[in-house]
């Protein structure tokens, strides 16, 4: 399996911690870069030479929300190319059509109980770990 470089975007230090736990408690190798909000994430991804594999995205973040985020990244010639996930507690079916209307690879609603969420995120990675990502 593929060893992930990970953006992570999100303003919620709780989640940050929980993913980042669940990553340890898989015993996964994958590399998690944070961003607390979209303007952040794109000062990180200026840095062309490192970009991340894969962007897990929340979507309900001061300054720069997450379709903002979205619209921005898929106007780029290289950073419209890194598959995008939105992980997020919204299961507002407005945002799901906008975001698959911009060009997302996924949207996976975070589950309240932590052992739903350890499964999804183990799914997730490790569909993503066996990807033939394009490598720019």
């Amino acid at each position: 399996m593929y060893s992930l470089k990970i953006l992570l975007i999100e303003d919620d230090m709780i989640e940050v911690m929980k993913l980042n736990r669940t990553i340890s408690k898989l015993n996964l190798s994958h590399k998690i870069v944070e961003a607390n909000n979209g303007e952040e994430a794109l000062k990180i991804l200026q840095n062309k030479s490192d970009l991340p594999d894969i962007i897990l995205l929340d979507l309900n973040m001061p300054k720069l929300n997450g379709i903002e985020f979205l619209n921005i990244l898929k106007n780029d010639e290289v950073l419209k190319y890194i598959p995008t996930i939105i992980l997020t507690t919204s299961n507002n079916q407005k945002d799901l059509l906008e975001c698959y209307r911009i060009g997302i690879a996924g949207y996976v609603l975070k589950p309240l109980k932590y052992e739903d969420y350890v499964s999804k995120i183990e799914k997730l990675l490790g569909y993503w770990s066996i990807n033939e990502l394009k490598q720019i």
